[in-house]
Parts: C-alpha cells; sequence; structure tokens
C-alpha cells in the first residue's frame, strides 16, 4: 500500500497500551510522523499530558503544511478525551475533516442510510472496472475516517469499497446519539439496502471481528466474511487483564447489593487509575450506560457462541500471535465455532511480519493483500455458487 507505514517499535512507551496507540498513528503517518512523536515523548507521563502535547504537534503539522500529520496527531489526542471534555468535539471535527481532505472526499459525498430511525453515515469507493464489493465498519472506538487511507488502496486494487459506521460508532454515536447493539445484521441489511448490494465480502476489524460473524449469519447477501482481527468474546476480553478480586466481583453481581459493590469498587479504582477512568467513561458513553456494572452486563452480549453455528458462509480470521487486546486462544475457538462454515481459513501473525498486534497494526499491508487475495481465490475455488 503506498504511503502506508511497515514496522513495528517496540519501546517507544513504557505502557503497553500507549506504545500501541504510538505504534497505531505511526502505521499511517510513517517516518515523518515519527520524527514529530519521538522527541515529545519524554513528556507523555499523563494522560492530561499526552492530549496536550498531541494537540500542540497537531497545530505545528498543520502551520508547516501537513495536514494529514495534524489529523493524526489531533486524533491521537481526542482518542483519550471523554465526552466532558470540551475540546473533544470541535477537535473532532477538524480532524474528520481532515481525513476527508486526504482521501479526496468531502462532507457532500457522505451517504445517510436510514436504520431503526436512526441515520448512519456510509462512504463509496468505486473502483471503475471492480472485482467485486467490500463492505466495511470498524469496532469499539474507531472512526471510520481513520481507515480512508487503505479503503483507497482497495479500490485503486480494483475493488468497490462501502465503509459504514453502525449504532454506537463514529458520527453515528458522536452526532446521532446511538448506542452499541449486538444485533448487526440490522445495519448490515440497512447498507446493502441502501446501496443495492448483493454477493459482498463483509469486514469488520477490532470489535468489528464479532459484529461480523453476528451479522453474516443472519444476512444470505454476505458471501464472504472476514473477521480482522477475530473476537470472539468482548466481555473476556475487557475482564482478562483485571485483578482477581475486582474480576470476582463483576461475575457474582447478580443482585442489588453486589452490583453496588461492584460500581463503588470500579468507581474507586478509577480515581486511582486514569486508564480505568478513560475506559470505563467511554465504555458508557458508547454502551449508553450510567453505572458500571450495566458496562459489564451490555459487554456480555458481544460475542459470538450463538450464532457462529449459523454462519454458510467463507470465513477468514486473521489474528495477532501478539495481540495485547484479544487473546489468542479466541482464535481457535472461533475457529471451532464455525461448524457449518462453506470454508474457513485461519491466519495468525506474527512479530517477524511485524503484525503480530491487534488488527495487524504495524502491516496493514500485508494484512489487506492477504483479504484481497482470500477473496480472489474463493471466487476461483470449484465450491463458488456465488
Amino acid at each position: 500500500m503506498k504511503n502506508m507505514h511497515v514496522g513495528w517499535i517496540s519501546d517507544l512507551h513504557p505502557d503497553t497500551s500507549l506504545n500501541f496507540q504510538l505504534n497505531r498513528w505511526m502505521t499511517y503517518g510513517g517516518p515523518r510522523w515519527a520524527e514529530d512523536v519521538r522527541p515529545i515523548i519524554p513528556k507523555l507521563t499523563s494522560y492530561d499530558s499526552w492530549k496536550e502535547t498531541f494537540i500542540d504537534l497537531g497545530e505545528r503539522a498543520l502551520t508547516g503544511g501537513r495536514p494529514f500529520h495534524a489529523a493524526l496527531h489531533f486524533r491521537s489526542a481526542e482518542f483519550f478525551m471523554t465526552t466532558d471534555d470540551p475540546r473533544k468535539q470541535p477537535l473532532r471535527t477538524r480532524l474528520l475533516q481532515l481525513l476527508r481532505a486526504e482521501a479526496g472526499v468531502s462532507e457532500a459525498d457522505r451517504r445517510w442510510v436510514p436504520c431503526d430511525g436512526a441515520q448512519l453515515p456510509a462512504w463509496q469507493f468505486v473502483a471503475p472496472r471492480s472485482k467485486g464489493t467490500f463492505v466495511i465498519f470498524g469496532g469499539f472506538d474507531s472512526y471510520i475516517e481513520e481507515f480512508f487511507p487503505f479503503l483507497t488502496q482497495m479500490r485503486d486494487d480494483g475493488w468497490t469499497v462501502v465503509a459504514f459506521e453502525g449504532p454506537g460508532q463514529g458520527t453515528a454515536l458522536e452526532d446521532g446519539r446511538t448506542i452499541l447493539t449486538p444485533d448487526w445484521h440490522r445495519p448490515v441489511a440497512a447498507v446493502l439496502d441502501a446501496f443495492g448490494l448483493d454477493d459482498v465480502t463483509l469486514v469488520g476489524l477490532s470489535l468489528g471481528g464479532c459484529l461480523v460473524i453476528r451479522a453474516a449469519a443472519f444476512e444470505p447477501r454476505v458471501r464472504r466474511v472476514i473477521a480482522w482481527d477475530i473476537m470472539t468474546d468482548l466481555f473476556a476480553c475487557t475482564t482478562a487483564t483485571l485483578p482477581p478480586a475486582l474480576r470476582d466481583l463483576i461475575n457474582n453481581a447478580t443482585s442489588a447489593d453486589t452490583e453496588r459493590d461492584l460500581d463503588d469498587a470500579i468507581r474507586t479504582a478509577q480515581t486511582k487509575s486514569p486508564v480505568t477512568d478513560w475506559s470505563m467513561k467511554q465504555a458508557s458513553h458508547i454502551f449508553g450506560c450510567g453505572t458500571p456494572h450495566e458496562v459489564f452486563t451490555r459487554a456480555r452480549a458481544f460475542h459470538t457462541r450463538d450464532v457462529s453455528e449459523h454462519v454458510r458462509q467463507d470465513v477468514l480470521l486473521m489474528a495477532g500471535a501478539q495481540d495485547h487486546y484479544v487473546p489468542l486462544e479466541q482464535a481457535f475457538e472461533q475457529a471451532r465455532l464455525l461448524s457449518a462454515a462453506r470454508s474457513m481459513t485461519l491466519r495468525i501473525f506474527t512479530k517477524d511480519e511485524y503484525a503480530q498486534m491487534h488488527c495487524q497494526s504495524g502491516n496493514f499491508p500485508l494484512a489487506m493483500r492477504l483479504a484481497e487475495d482470500w477473496v480472489e481465490e474463493r471466487a476461483r475455488a470449484p465450491h463458488y455458487a456465488g
């Protein structure tokens, strides 16, 4: 992919999650972006300093005539802003405009798709001689505009791409006030209806790896399914790194009294841990919840155990060997659950490929080439009947 950086730096920041975020944006920004960031890494000692520093970097990049890098810096800052931060929405508006301009689209090119009383934003990138259609969406806290660099590359590779945000995602969340739903076949069906699509490859990134399986189980117009990467169980992912005592409280919160105990424990943890405070506020926003115990209750609904046996399409599962968000065993679990799939391919990416992390950040070109080649192979397969 042109302009997409390949490589992973394991020691940009001592915090694993923050190190991932830095590498995440370097995937798009490349060495020039890294030149901006390396000198300021010692300043990134708190979430407040992170936000202030990246806003400053964004302004400097914009003044220097580098609007795309400015957008990446602004997004890095905005990512950790919660809804009570007055800077969030103005900064979000600016960075999305910059990302759209870089992709050669404007707000006028956005389509609005009606779905269950909401309006979902969608974008279409049309290849002149299309080899087929990808329908793509993100996960828990991405903006679809973030993916425009590789979506436009897919178009240039000869594919038509429709990308959208469903309930609880991006603009549908921030402006439309929708909340995330596990019934993902409904927004997928609405998008297919709106664009008159059939015989598509459905791609879900991050939490989208769970949602894509849930949608494909009930939508026959989806012929091929790509989980980039897998997520069989969101609840298991969110609780895996918590202290055992807190996990016990979550698992035992089955009455009003135990729910209050859990809420008190989480709120105490929020006062001591900035990452816990941010993650709980963000999850409450996305799920439309008022209390911590409601967040974990909602998270339990996002799994694939109840739908995987209904998936009858060709399925590609993509996983990072060292994904710090999704345990690798979920990839093998998902493969086992797909008992009726027409075909199932599991690809685990490694450190040697710089693609071992979540969603293969570090080597997007490799992951995207694999996805494109896999679709072409499925179309040529003897068993494929369309």
